[in-house]
């Protein structure tokens, strides 16, 4: 399930940069209503309107601000970066949560997972090669949308038991759609040209998307009800796999040399570290 999630998440990413020339807000409405209208399907048909009530809405606001912020910046930064090489660098998030978790004593961490979280930040550095002239102020918006999945997925993990997945699902994508209304309502003008000029090619790729976002997201939930996230996390690193053969098939782009090592060093240690929590946690185990 997580393998299959993270491909979605990669033919997601790579319909949102063929999207470039429309209006990120265009784009992200359409995916996160969508995903309100589905969920709401869902819950409404099998629990009713208790479903749709959270235990901490407040949280579940902040989860939703949190994931569109996220969601926009990776729009406008796949614009700007290959989509392997972004994949990559957002692919951070699990190794700053480790550090995060450490930092707001949610746990301890390893001098061993220490070294995995170092490694995967030399990986990004690889990547980008700070003064090659590669990527210049772009690299800024992966590493914002890194952070910002970092303290989404912290927030995710202290509320997972509190409401149904279905029910943070709703609550996600309705925060985004209403976040993003005003922001597309001040495009009005506009507005109409842009939806006449839609293809129906690209009819299909705005509703492809919320289906895939939709169906990705609860593939992970379900993935987690079922194992451990340690288990789970090294599973994670594939989307960087899977980004890349998009960036070649779609954008006829190959990362080079160097790229390949700054990936495969991020997938390493992200996939390391998370054996290595794994491993903690049997030994701390009766």
């Amino acid at each position: 399930m997580i393998v299959l999630a993270a491909f979605l998440f990669a033919m997601m990413d790579s319909a949102a940069k063929y999207m470039g020339f429309l209006s990120a807000f265009l784009v992200m409405w359409s995916r996160y209503a969508i995903q309100t209208a589905i969920m709401a399907v869902c819950i409404l048909s099998t629990r009713g309107h208790r479903g749709l009530r959270a235990t901490h809405p407040r949280f579940q606001i902040l989860r939703g601000a949190l994931l569109v912020t996220a969601s926009t910046l990776s729009f406008y930064g796949m614009r700007q970066m290959p989509l392997a090489e972004f994949t990559a660098i957002i692919m951070l998030a699990p190794l700053l949560v480790t550090a995060a978790t450490h930092l707001l004593r949610y746990e301890s961490v390893s001098p061993l997972r220490w070294a995995f979280v170092f490694g995967g930040f030399l990986g990004t550095l690889v990547v980008i090669r700070p003064g090659s002239g590669l990527f210049g102020a772009a690299v800024v918006l992966p590493l914002l949308t890194m952070m910002t999945l970092a303290a989404y997925s912290l927030l995710t993990s202290r509320i997972a038991a509190m409401d149904h997945p279905h029910t943070s699902q709703f609550y996600t994508g309705m925060t985004a759609t209403l976040a993003l209304t005003p922001l597309l309502l001040m495009q009005a003008d506009t507005l109409p040209a842009v939806l006449h000029a839609l293809t129906p090619l690209h009819i299909v790729l705005l509703l492809a998307m919320g289906l895939l976002g939709t169906i990705g997201h609860l593939l992970v939930v379900t993935a987690f009800g079922s194992a451990g996230a340690a288990t789970l996390m090294p599973f994670t690193y594939s989307q960087i796999g899977f980004a890349a053969i998009m960036s070649w098939v779609v954008f006829h782009h190959a990362p080079d040399s160097w790229a390949w090592v700054g990936m495969l060093m991020i997938a390493a240690c992200g996939a390391a570290s998370a054996w290595a929590g794994m491993r903690e946690a049997k030994k701390a185990s009766p």
